[in-house]
């Protein structure tokens, strides 16, 4: 019987995995079982189109079976418990698949940091439902006739997935002229806190321009199904905003069928820890994306499609050499720049052949969609690609 191999996830990571333990594999060596609660790869860094436009579900959605091969199998399964000691995974419906070798890829979920009220009424941007729930709650508080004001959406965090739920909100706003105000609220002192003033100042103009309403520098440190209240302490008194749409967007932690999984993790943020080939502290369990720590030198590689995509190439690649007794290889995160997107605006930074440091405009638009068109590409067809050029 040829090695048993197990991925877990159809995040960008598993979907990347797979295809490249498939292209490394050699005939015999091993035989692959790909396990995910979704039938789907999910274009994840573009599911905020779908809040202006659930239609985009078929661009930014690709069948397994586009991008799996057919001596590989598939079950469809959410994971609830990996026995290490036998190892076996199982899934809900009580499916065991044993394995030699298995990489965890599950992604990640919302931190709520133990904020009061927060998890219980905000919406999260984890996947294509969240973002068609939120398309229909602000649809349906923009078209209640018994109010006479403008219906008040709040998204917590403003980091890559804070800015971009915001723009896209705006545009919907803008197409049907609805009747909402957007506010964008981050603990720190800028949007997207950490990075370059340049891109900070760029992404903060155009969110402006997007009559976006910036708050920034007191964190949300309550929330109920009315309003969201900053700051507050022993002597202050915190600041209440109300709300028809409340969506956090502000952190990441370990997906909770991680926390059983007999490997070391990360106390605080339940994240496995991988070494630099993916490796975690038992020999036969690899990870790799958000669900891992992934060392870089004294650093860890950021929790970001792009790193997802590029370790998703070595990932793969060291389940077929582990099967052959091969050397791993290890990963180095190349960081060739960031684009995010305000609406129908985007904005890029620092990006690997680019003169120009900081740039938006139709350079930057269409640099992210061609992004976004690549990766479908590279994991489907180039067909598949074209034809979601339009909506990315």
């Amino acid at each position: 019987m040829s090695t048993q191999v197990v991925v877990v996830g159809s995040g960008y990571a598993g979907a990347g995995a797979v295809k490249a333990f498939e292209d490394e594999v050699g005939e015999g060596e091993a035989e692959l079982t790909w396990i995910s609660e979704h039938d789907y790869h999910l274009v994840l860094h573009e599911v905020h189109r779908a809040i202006r436009n659930p239609a985009v579900e078929d661009k930014i959605t690709i069948p397994v079976d586009e991008i799996k091969s057919s001596e590989s199998d598939f079950v469809q399964g959410r994971v609830v418990d990996v026995d290490t000691d036998g190892q076996v995974v199982e899934t809900d419906d009580g499916t065991t698949v044993d394995y030699d070798y298995l990489l965890l890829g599950v992604g990640s979920t919302t931190a709520f940091f133990g904020i009061e009220g927060l998890k219980e009424n905000a919406h999260q941007l984890k996947g294509l439902d969240d973002a068609k729930a939120i398309h229909e709650d602000v649809r349906e508080a923009a078209a209640d006739a018994t109010r006479s004001d403008p219906a008040q959406v709040i998204v917590g965090g403003a980091g890559l997935s804070g800015i971009q739920t915001a723009g896209e909100i705006a545009e919907y706003r803008d197409k049907h002229r609805a009747p909402i105000e957007i506010k964008l609220v981050e603990g720190l002192d800028e949007v997207f806190p950490g990075n370059d003033p340049q891109i900070q100042g760029a992404l903060r103009q155009r969110l402006e321009d997007a009559d976006v309403e910036i708050l920034t520098g007191d964190f949300i440190s309550e929330a109920d199904d009315e309003a969201v209240y900053l700051g507050g302490g022993e002597d202050e008194v915190p600041e209440e905003l109300a709300h028809d749409v409340l969506i956090w967007t502000g952190g990441i932690t370990g997906q909770p069928e991680i926390e059983d999984v007999d490997v070391d993790k990360d106390d605080r943020s339940n994240r496995v820890h991988a070494g630099a080939d993916f490796t975690t502290s038992d020999d036969r369990v690899f990870a790799i994306g958000d669900t891992a720590l992934v060392e870089q030198g004294e650093e860890v590689a950021p929790p970001t499609a792009q790193a997802a995509w590029q370790a998703a190439e070595v990932a793969g690649a060291n389940l077929a050499r582990a099967a052959r007794g091969a050397p791993l290889r290890s990963w180095t995160h190349e960081d060739k720049g960031t684009v995010i997107s305000v609406g129908e605006e985007a904005v890029a930074h620092d990006v690997v052949g680019m003169p120009i440091k900081t740039f938006g405009g139709t350079p930057a638009k269409l640099l992210k969609k061609a992004i976004a068109t690549r990766w479908i590409a590279k994991v489907s067809s180039a067909g598949r690609g074209f034809s979601a050029f339009g909506d990315m």
